[in-house]
């Protein structure tokens, strides 16, 4: 492997990371000529086969996988001793990859902007998606931490509480159940529910809020995005186990109520999550820092 160059490595981190070369060619802005010619050159250089493609799918050989690995490695340690040199010359700056659990997309990025003011020189990228995926991005070292509710067991994972996570049952205004100063489980069983995707914690914790109530919810409508949920059940479509995190403006409008439903809100916590290997650069170091002491009182303003 000593003849391999980085740009190979590189190359074939991201192709096996999305097992197309057709997706790795547009997001390295190259041909897939281009990208099938220094994947070739690196089965060269390594003796072994690296994908095999079987019917239309293209996978990773066990000599793929293991390469992937100590790539991945690879390229985190170049990306470190760049972070550590800038450190050593005095260099305020530094790169961060964040990924954030599509529910706390309603304060990650005014959490970002308040980090900025005090750290004006770190360039950050933001990831934003569901439960699954933002799992997937950690376990393979693809952003450095994730702010999400609870951390993936799947993952050796250094993880720090740092704000409580209310989850609410909403309805229009115009709903029956609005006006009721008490709500009981049993009421809602009629009730059609929209809810988030299999894959959310969202769903996850609303599918825990009504298993151990030994209530089957009746699931109307099925979306990915929490937006969507909040019109839905504005529209007069169904109920919704939401966050209140995701409320601000269509409860203070008074286009929707949080029904006094026993039992809740559930307290879920929102997490800092990095894999416990990960190195702490000047710049991680201060973002890690920052959400521990800043977020809970910020959030607190938002609620």
């Amino acid at each position: 492997m000593r003849n391999a160059t980085i740009r190979q490595l590189q190359i074939f981190s991201v192709a096996a990371s999305h097992l197309s070369f057709a997706r790795a060619a547009e997001k390295l802005h190259l041909t897939h000529a281009a990208i099938s010619l220094q994947i070739k050159q690196l089965e060269d250089v390594s003796g072994a086969l690296l994908f095999e493609r079987i019917g239309k799918r293209v996978f990773l050989t066990e000599a793929g996988e293991i390469l992937l690995d100590h790539t991945r490695q690879i390229l985190q340690s170049l990306k470190e001793a760049d972070e550590a040199l800038l450190a050593l010359k005095g260099l305020r700056g530094g790169r961060i990859a964040v990924a954030v659990a599509s529910t706390a997309e309603y304060f990650a990025p005014g959490l970002l902007a308040e980090f900025r003011k005090v750290q004006a020189d770190v360039r950050i990228r933001l990831l934003i998606d569901n439960r699954d995926t933002v799992t997937r991005l950690l376990v393979g070292n693809e952003v450095d931490l994730a702010i999400m509710g609870r951390p993936p067991a799947e993952l050796d994972a250094t993880a720090v509480a740092f704000a409580p996570h209310p989850l609410v049952i909403v309805a229009s205004a115009a709903h029956p159940l609005a006006g009721q100063a008490n709500v009981a489980v049993e009421d809602l069983a009629g009730e059609t529910l929209i809810v988030r995707e299999t894959g959310s914690g969202t769903r996850s914790a609303m599918e825990e809020f009504f298993q151990e109530r030994s209530i089957k919810p009746r699931i109307g409508m099925e979306m990915g995005s929490n937006e969507a949920i909040k019109q839905a059940v504005v529209a007069g479509l169904g109920i919704s186990f939401i966050s209140q995190h995701t409320l601000g403006l269509e409860l203070s409008a008074a286009r929707l109520v949080i029904l006094k439903v026993e039992g809740t809100p559930v307290i879920r916590r929102w997490h800092i999550v990095r894999h416990k290997n990960k190195h702490l650069t000047p710049a991680l170091g201060a973002f890690w820092d920052f959400v521990l002491e800043f977020a809970p009182a910020y959030l607190r303003r938002l609620a």
